[in-house]
């Protein structure tokens, strides 16, 4: 990481998306109590977009080139509609903290993306980094007895949405560089959220019947962590590259498990907890010894 190329501003943009992203893990598994999985998102979509429609309008953001709408488009359906999606179900089987290690692997897949598409190197330490968190993983997935056979599919959908989501944050620089990380953003929330219109006639139906705690759950989701961590990252995006700025997401998971243990009572197995540990680990190795970063 170049230390030269950060300021106060990208520490800030660092803190925001770290926070508010590990504050979604809890909020989540709250509102699944009375929505489901395919109905929290969409209203978490739907809400988001309606904001930043907002917003666009009185900071005048400009309609993208169309010859770039299929591109943003494959982005938002990546990065929100199969991201949001597929941690919602994936919560139904692992606890909100466990759910967070998880999603920790988004710069392993950032990085082999970048790796395999954008040319950039990836150092054997880096996949030896990759191979450790993986194995952490698995012991996440060992440490629910029982249950296991659950929570390996709710890892496996878990990792989807990672992978969503390094989709989106590795091949968006180059829109990033021609529109800016707001207006981005809002492109991009808004085409996640077109995927998932056919679902809101359920979701308002389920409002009617929710409680005030849920809908209180859906309504921060969709206003801070769905707008706001973005914005944040993709800032730090434009600023430091895809590699750089997605380190920041291992810490994520530290601020999760507390908050999961405050606001739901969530205390993870000691071999799940070793095993997050050990994802972190990997990690850390992969991120920090990925080579040929994007700048």
């Amino acid at each position: 990481m170049n230390k030269m190329k950060f300021n106060h501003s990208i520490y800030m943009a660092f803190g925001i998306t770290i926070l508010l992203w590990a504050s979604a893990f809890p909020a989540i598994k709250l509102a699944l109590q009375d929505f489901k999985a395919e109905q929290l998102s969409s209203l978490r979509l739907f809400i988001a977009a309606i904001i930043l429609c907002g917003i666009s309008i009185v900071k005048k953001v400009s309609f993208p080139h169309i010859k770039d709408i299929p591109f943003i488009l494959l982005l938002g359906f990546c990065g929100f509609t199969v991201y949001h999606v597929a941690l919602s179900i994936g919560e139904y089987y692992v606890s909100a903290g466990v759910a967070s290690l998880i999603v920790s692997t988004t710069p392993i897949f950032s990085a082999l993306l970048a790796t395999f598409f954008l040319k950039e190197k990836f150092s054997k330490l880096a996949w030896l980094g990759s191979i450790i968190a993986f194995i952490g993983v698995a012991f996440i997935s060992l440490g629910n007895g029982d249950q296991r056979s659950a929570v390996l599919f709710g890892i496996v959908l878990i990792l989807i949405a990672s992978l969503g989501e390094s989709v989106y944050f590795s091949f968006q620089k180059s829109l990033l560089d021609k529109y800016g990380f707001f207006p981005l953003t809002v492109y991009t929330i808004i085409s996640g959220a077109l995927f998932m219109m056919i679902f809101l006639p359920s979701s308002f139906n389920a409002l009617e019947h929710a409680h005030m705690n849920t809908m209180i759950a859906v309504l921060y989701l969709g206003i801070f962590p769905t707008v706001l961590p973005y914005i944040a990252l993709a800032y730090t995006i434009q600023k430091v590259g895809v590699s750089d700025a997605t380190i920041s997401l291992y810490l994520t998971p530290a601020v999760s498990l507390l908050l999961a243990y405050l606001l739901l009572g969530e205390i993870p197995t000691r071999i799940a907890i070793l095993g997050g540990i050990i994802t972190l680990i990997g990690v850390a190795i992969t991120s920090t010894y990925t080579e040929g970063k994007m700048d």
